[in-house]
């Protein structure tokens, strides 16, 4: 009797630049996409007293703290724009983007048991955090909004313009340079434990080179000023607001540096994800 002869219907290998980087794979299972989003948001939140409340409370208490030490007690300018509008403009975008960097760095980590048992694009997991945590991003800006309506009302001057239509531009730089540079530090703390607080702290301080808690025009050391441009943070948080109220610095130059920054990042971020994803098992 001849021996039958076997076919594989699925042929699981490392992902290479030759391959696409894993992306149409990542594409074929936005599915399961989805499914990790509303994991991720359901869990957070699910055994606390104000639940989804933590969204709008959070930026809040942070403006405070702001509005005493920035701006009662250092005395820093905001540009004639009101402190808690100013304030809150920064601290929701940098949020975002804190928290999507610290949740993607920490991947392999995180989702170890889910890796060793079943296999999936392991982008799967760092994308979904970043899509996640667009739904809690999305509440806290209603909380700057509402704000902002606030002062508009009492008839303060701030003045919106054509602008503010990049800030889906924004939006997806912020993403991409949170996604890319939380992979690199993902593939780097896999071997590298210690390498995490570095890391946390680092974050920490990237605040305060970001015109978060002042504005640009505050930096008038010539030299200071360039090194803050370099910060792709920077061109980012100033284009919203120069969109959002009509003061800032805007530069078509500055904001491109920030997307050709996410890009790099990007591609080197997902190349060393790939590359560690096959022995993360064994070291981490």
């Amino acid at each position: 009797m001849a021996k039958q002869q076997e076919y594989w219907t699925t042929e699981i290998s490392p992902t290479t630049f030759s391959k696409g980087l894993g992306l149409r794979e990542l594409w074929q299972k936005k599915y399961l996409i989805w499914l990790f989003v509303k994991r991720d948001i359901t869990v957070q939140y699910k055994q606390t007293i104000f639940g989804m409340g933590w969204y709008f409370i959070s930026p809040l208490f942070t403006m405070f703290m702001y509005l005493v030490v920035f701006g009662r007690i250092a005395g820093i300018p905001t540009d004639d724009i009101p402190q808690p509008v100013f304030y809150l403009s920064g601290i929701c975008l940098w949020e975002y983007f804190s928290e999507c960097l610290t949740a993607v760095s920490t991947t392999f980590q995180t989702n170890s048991n889910l890796f060793g048992k079943v296999y999936f694009p392991r982008l799967v997991s760092p994308v979904s955090v970043v899509l996640s945590k667009l739904f809690r991003f999305s509440l806290q800006l209603s909380t700057f909004i509402f704000v902002y309506i606030y002062f508009v009302i009492r008839g303060v001057n701030l003045h919106p313009n054509w602008y503010l239509l990049l800030f889906p531009v924004v939006l997806m730089t912020i993403q991409g340079i949170a996604l890319g540079l939380g992979l690199i530090i993902s593939s780097l703390t896999t071997k590298y434990r210690d390498l995490t607080n570095f890391f946390t702290t680092f974050v920490s301080l990237w605040m305060y080179a970001t015109p978060i808690v002042y504005p640009l025009s505050y930096v008038t050391n010539p030299t200071l000023h360039k090194i803050m441009l370099l910060n792709p943070m920077t061109a980012l948080i100033e284009t919203f607001k120069y969109g959002a109220y009509g003061a800032g610095q805007f530069s078509w130059t500055s904001l491109g540096y920030s997307i050709a920054f996410m890009f790099v990042l990007l591609l080197i971020g997902i190349y060393m994800f790939n590359r560690k994803q096959k022995f993360f098992i064994d070291t981490i």
